[in-house]
């Protein structure tokens, strides 16, 4: 059985945009199809690990820093509790983490220390990048995302995309190969069997050490 983790800084009931419903279809589809899914996502006040009736298992962290003056704090404080959730998930199951599957930039820093650490190889699913969120901001704070996103395509072992314009656009500003990419729009009828397709490819890869 293939086992995934999904980070994804929102996931309902905690719903800021279109994400949160985009990644409770797809680790609910996972499910259907046989996956073990575990996602790991942000609660604003509680701890907490529930199996869906999905057969999804969402574990919630708390960032333990409460006050921030940007959401690069936020971020960078929260990662080390979505590390430590994943981390727990790898070492109690007593069975492999086969990949990990990032959704946006805020915990690609966990994902890369678990790749690092643990050698669980994951995949870069872009719902936006900086370049389209700030157009005119060239500041160290954009610069800053900027460099966690590039830190995000260079180290993942595939990246996910919703369009062919956003995939031409990932490899103008980021130089990342096109054969790295994979486009899988959303309310695709194919869009499960897709990700399952990536992330068969990136097991594979990992097996044969390529």
């Amino acid at each position: 059985m293939l086992r995934v983790i999904v980070f994804s800084w929102e996931y309902p009931p905690r719903v800021v945009g279109q994400l949160a419903e985009y990644v409770k279809a797809l680790a609910t589809g996972l499910a259907q199809n046989k996956v073990d899914v575990n996602v790991v996502t942000y609660d604003e006040h509680t701890m907490s690990e529930a199996k869906e009736s999905s057969g999804v298992k969402a574990i919630r962290v708390v960032n333990p820093v409460k006050t921030h003056i940007g959401v690069l704090t936020w971020v960078l404080t929260l990662n080390q509790e979505v590390e430590r959730a994943a981390a727990n998930v790898y070492y109690s199951s007593g069975k492999k983490i086969d990949l990990i599957d990032v959704f946006d930039w805020h915990f690609i820093p966990a994902a890369v220390a678990l790749k690092n650490g643990l050698g669980i190889p994951f995949v870069y699913s872009v719902e936006s990048l900086e370049d389209h969120r700030s157009p005119t901001a060239n500041s160290s704070y954009n610069l800053a995302i900027k460099s966690i996103e590039w830190l995000g395509f260079y180290e993942a072992d595939a990246v996910t995309v919703k369009s062919e314009w956003m995939k031409e656009e990932v490899a103008r500003i980021y130089q990342v190969p096109a054969q790295k990419i994979s486009v899988i729009p959303p309310n695709s009828d194919s869009g499960i069997s897709d990700f399952l397709r990536v992330y068969s490819a990136v097991v594979e890869a990992k097996k044969n050490g390529t």
